[in-house]
């Protein structure tokens, strides 16, 4: 039994020189790693989302923008303050005359529902959000559904 509790004292103490090398090379290899996606070197997400940037630049290829004239309207009870709007169809190309051709109708639609919203109603809060919405949804009754593909508010301003 002596010579079993003497063989582990026998052994030298592992040396803290073999531990401080790979935790010294992870400390570089992770600093060149920061250090190089925040100067814009390379970034994660653009490896774990792949080559998109062929895909989206051939889908953004065939947009086109066409301008909504600027609606003016006085807004009903809102003591005198009227509303200017300006906003941008995206369409196609092959869909662009039929915007165009029918650019009167749709500023009609445009004015008859800006003319019809609740003085109050400006002053809540996600208002915009809600316009927007109800002129995208009535520009495609106007145009069809595959004519239209977004609808941008370019100004939104009371006078």
């Amino acid at each position: 039994m002596t010579t079993a509790l003497a063989a582990p004292a026998e052994q030298a103490p592992k040396s803290k020189k073999g531990m401080l090398i790979p935790a010294a090379a992870a400390l570089v290899l992770a600093g060149a790693g920061f250090a190089s996606t925040f100067l814009g070197v390379w970034s994660p997400g653009q490896l774990l989302a792949g080559d998109k940037t062929a895909t989206e630049a051939s889908a953004h290829a065939g947009v086109e923008f066409v301008d909504i004239p600027m609606i003016e309207t006085i807004i009903p009870g809102g003591g005198g303050r009227s509303l200017v709007l300006s906003a941008t169809v995206e369409t196609d190309a092959a869909h662009h005359a039929d915007v165009e051709h029918l650019m009167p109708r749709l500023s009609d639609a445009f004015t008859t529902f800006l003319s019809g919203v609740d003085a109050q109603a400006y002053d809540k809060r996600g208002v915009l959000e809600i316009i927007r919405t109800e002129l995208l949804s009535r520009s495609r009754m106007v145009l069809g559904q595959d004519a239209i593909k977004d609808l941008l508010i370019t100004e939104f301003r009371f006078k």
